[in-house]
């Protein structure tokens, strides 16, 4: 039950804007150290250093540091089976381990057991928004659905479009697959704070039928999103070029079927060209960057820099499961390490903003999650700044703010997330 008035107080700290790449000192950043900040039926409506009185439900964080909830923008639901698991390169790698975990899920009570696990998960992990891949099943999309709903969550999926090079049981035909996502857009599309997600996989395992037929979808319905993998890995990319030899690039074959626009969401982006960026920049899509998974299946360096300056929106994302954590803050500190082996840099208020306001605002929900804005619905986490000796003792010497969220984002883990709240209600409590 959402609290009609509630007032937490803590270190506040979101962004009014881009802060940039590597600008250490950015009026992007608001830091309002303890201040109240102020929620009723849900939303935010302010923040203040005096104490609001009476009235008022008040909860005392002095001391921890206060954040809007986390947004991983690329993310597999089915995949919680198979995180960690050892293997190659990426598409050994969906052979081995991914495709049989996401056959279990044609199972309607598996595929609710499972979402309700990696949701639990997510909020457990500070994350409160998603761009979510299911599976091609639509017991799977429902079970996210049903699951979400009723955590309050903001989740943008969808059935995931196959017909080809992937095993029987994760392919459907066209007429199929199309009927499907009308139900399924018809029921959920909408309500409450879900949004549907045209999904293909990726180009290799969608026939041209398929994906025009996904390309008519996303035009019958106003306000739909788009996600998908693109350019990932070099054979992958090799692959593709072989199968759309028409298509100037990988890319170029979701723009020839009308799968490029401002709600898209391109996992990794790692392989593209300036030609491609600046496609991205102009369709206003967005790269969902996923330095955890890169590292782990050996995908390639994401060149942030190079599509910061060409003007495309890079968002953050765990990629579970060929990322290793459901964690954005480890997936912050894997994207500097990424960047860092390609001789850039980038800041903790980059970081931050990609997991937060930057990823809102790629997805155009930046009215409603992301910051602290009046208005905005009140998702968000509540952490302690250091929980070990040594975090703490870090925290002790640090000269400035930045400095101290560097090293909050490179030595905390998840026992620092004391509570996470969706829409006014906690819906984590640590222990």
């Amino acid at each position: 039950m959402t609290v009609q008035r509630l007032a937490l107080r803590g270190d506040l700290l979101d962004f009014t804007a881009d802060p940039g790449l590597d600008t250490l000192e950015s009026p992007a950043v608001r830091w309002r150290p303890g201040h109240w900040l102020l929620v009723e039926g849900g939303r935010i409506t302010g923040a203040q250093a005096d104490d609001p009185g009476e009235g008022w439900q008040r909860i005392d964080h002095t001391g921890r540091l206060i954040l809007p909830g986390f947004i991983d923008t690329h993310v597999h639901s089915a995949q919680v089976d198979v995180i960690g698991s050892w293997g190659t390169q990426l598409l050994d790698w969906l052979e081995t381990h991914t495709f049989p975990a996401e056959e279990r899920m044609a199972e309607p009570m598996h595929a609710l057991r499972l979402s309700s696990l990696f949701l639990h998960q997510l909020l457990a992990h500070g994350t409160t928004a998603a761009c979510v891949f299911p599976t091609v099943h639509a017991a799977s999309v429902e079970a996210l659905f049903e699951a979400a709903t009723a955590r309050g969550m903001r989740i943008v999926a969808g059935k995931v479009l196959m017909d080809r090079h992937a095993p029987p049981g994760l392919c459907d035909d066209v007429p199929t697959a199309e009927k499907a996502c009308h139900a399924l857009i018809e029921r959920w599309h909408g309500q409450g704070r879900i949004a549907y997600a045209v999904t293909p996989r990726f180009a290799p395992t969608s026939s041209d039928a398929q994906l025009a037929m996904a390309g008519r979808v996303l035009r019958a319905y106003p306000g739909l999103y788009m996600q998908t993998h693109v350019a990932e890995n070099l054979d992958e990319v090799r692959w593709v070029k072989t199968l759309f030899p028409r298509a100037r690039s990988y890319l170029d074959v979701y723009a020839g079927h009308g799968l490029l626009n401002e709600r898209a969401v391109f996992a990794h982006g790692i392989w593209l060209d300036d030609a491609d960026r600046a496609a991205l920049r102009d369709a206003g899509a967005q790269i969902a960057f996923c330095p955890s998974s890169n590292l782990f299946l050996g995908s390639g360096a994401f060149g942030w820099h190079g599509a910061h300056d060409a003007g495309v929106a890079v968002s953050l994302a765990s990629d579970v499961g060929g990322g290793t954590s459901l964690s954005m803050r480890r997936t912050m500190l894997d994207a500097y390490k990424v960047q860092a082996g390609t001789g850039a840099r980038v800041t903790a208020w980059a970081l931050l903003h990609a997991a937060t306001r930057g990823a809102a605002h790629a997805l155009r929900l930046g009215d409603e999650i992301g910051s602290f804005e009046p208005g905005a619905v009140a998702d968000l986490c509540v952490w302690d700044w250091a929980s070990t000796p040594l975090a703490q003792r870090r925290q002790s010497v640090a000269r400035d703010l930045h400095e101290k969220l560097f090293a909050w984002l490179t030595l905390g883990d998840e026992q620092d997330l004391a509570e996470t709240w969706v829409a006014g209600v906690r819906r984590h409590a640590r222990g």
